[in-house]
Formats: structure tokens, sequence, C-alpha cells
């Protein structure tokens, strides 16, 4: 296995100290990215790496990020820095309302189809209009989110984005990103306004992991060629079946299911946890 640690604060002093300790010397990915081949554990490399802000993950040996075939990741802080329907939450003058129930539903607490239709509840009323305000002026990608991307189109990896969320955001991003497939729970709105329901089934952890095994499957991957990114209880089934599961800054639930987490870096550094 090798052991490859990153993050914003990361130097080569760093990686010099933690040479230290895995008994093998760093190789530099990049200038705070570093790979430690055929590390070994230590009892206090967490602890450490968490002191200083720097993720780290042992990845299998010998896999390249241009073999894969299928990278999913969730929407909602993870694709983008925003829950959209916080936001909406906001506009309606509920916002602390409903994030409590999404922070509930993203912990694993509370059902989340039921979490999803109290939420979609509490914002009845709101114009349709808002809907394209918390696109344009609140909704901004993650970080290394265009880098990760651009490698996915490079080496011709697919790209899934599953939502608990909204047609409305996930489409609108398909066409400006380039995505190739999308699924997401439709709002339902009547004259011009949102009515407090949702149309169809709801997009719930099994409709996820459902989408992602339909490409999977259509794309005749292997799982060693798939990649899963999520922040909440909500994609913990997806993640199950894919490849390498990547916990992006997310709730204590999926982190510990996840095979490595990302706490500190952006979106780009999933590329360096392969060759």
């Amino acid at each position: 296995m090798n052991l490859v640690a990153q993050g914003p604060a990361m130097t080569a002093g760093h990686a010099d100290e933690l040479a230290k300790l895995v008994g093998v010397l760093p190789y530099a990915i990049s200038g705070n990215a570093f790979r430690f081949k055929g590390a070994k554990a230590h009892p206090s490399l967490a602890s450490w790496c968490e002191e200083r802000h720097i993720d780290h993950a042992f990845v299998p040996e010998g896999r390249r990020f241009a073999d894969l075939k299928l990278l999913a990741m969730d929407m909602d802080s993870t694709l983008i820095t925003i829950e959209c329907i916080d936001e909406l939450g906001a506009l309606a003058g509920k916002k602390a309302e409903v994030a409590a129930v999404t922070a509930q539903a993203m912990r694993g607490e509370i059902d989340y189809p039921e979490s999803l239709r109290r939420r979609v509840a509490a914002i009845a009323g709101l114009p349709e209009s808002a809907l394209l305000e918390v696109y344009e002026k609140r909704l901004n990608l993650t970080a290394g989110a265009q880098v990760l991307l651009a490698k996915c189109k490079e080496h011709r990896i697919q790209v899934l984005l599953v939502s608990g969320g909204f047609t409305f955001f996930t489409e609108r991003l398909k066409a400006r990103l380039g995505l190739d497939h999308t699924i997401s729970n439709v709002l339902e709105v009547k004259g011009g306004k949102l009515t407090g329901a949702l149309l169809g089934d709801i997009v719930d952890a099994d409709a996820k992991a459902g989408k992602f095994l339909q490409v999977k499957k259509k794309l005749n991957a292997r799982k060693e060629e798939t990649v899963a990114i999520g922040d909440g209880a909500n994609d913990l089934k997806m993640m199950a079946q894919a490849g390498l599961s990547v916990a992006f800054r997310a709730k204590p639930v999926v982190r510990a299911q996840a095979d490595c987490a990302l706490n500190w870096c952006g979106l780009d550094a999933a590329v360096n946890l392969f060759e």
C-alpha cells in the first residue's frame, strides 16, 4: 500500500517529518502532495496529520486515474459549496429551520425522504425565480472541482452527478460543466410558485446507488474502475459500490465508512490518490 498525504498547508518539511513516521522517503506529486510508496501504518499517523490539517490515505499501488471509467459525486456541499435547499430556506425566511433538518439528514439521524419532504414543504410559496437567484448569486463550485472534471475529460472518464437536491440545479451544472449523467428530484411549480411538493420518486440513498450501478453496467466498468465522492449519509450506499469511496468534508458517519477522507483539500486531491 502507498500513503498519500496532502493539504493546502503541507510542505516538504512536513513530508520529511512524515517519512520518519512511516519509514519510507516521500515522492512529490505536487508542492503540497506527497506519496510514500510501501509506507507502514503508525499509531500516531492520524493525529499527526489532523494537527497539521493534512489529509492522508492508504491506497493500493498501481491504480491509475487514467484507467477509471466512472466518477460519481454528490452535488450539494461536494461539487458545490452550498446546500441549495438551505439557501431556498433562507429566501423563505426559514434558513435555520431548514438547515437543521438538512444537518440531521446528512448525519443519518432521520430518514432522508421524510427530511426532504419537510424541507420542501417549508419553502412552499417561494416564487420560481428564487431558484435562479440561488443558482446565479449563491452557487459556487468547490475548490478543485474544475481541475478534477478537466482530468476526467482528459482521460474520457464519465462523470455522474447524483443529488438529493433538484433538477433545476443539476441540469444547469450538467450543461455548464459537460457532465455525462445526472439524477435528482423535481420540484413542483404551479402559477410561478413552489407548491412545497415534489414530482415523481424521491432520489434517496437507494436511488443514488441504483443510478451508479446502472451507469457502471452501461460502461461495462469493473468495480475498481469506479470512484464515488460524497459527504452525507445518503451517499453511503452509492459509495459502497465504488472501487474507491471518498468522503469529502463529510459527516463522521461517512468518514468512518469511506475508504478515505478529504477534510482539508479541494476536489482535485482525488486525482492524487491514483498514480
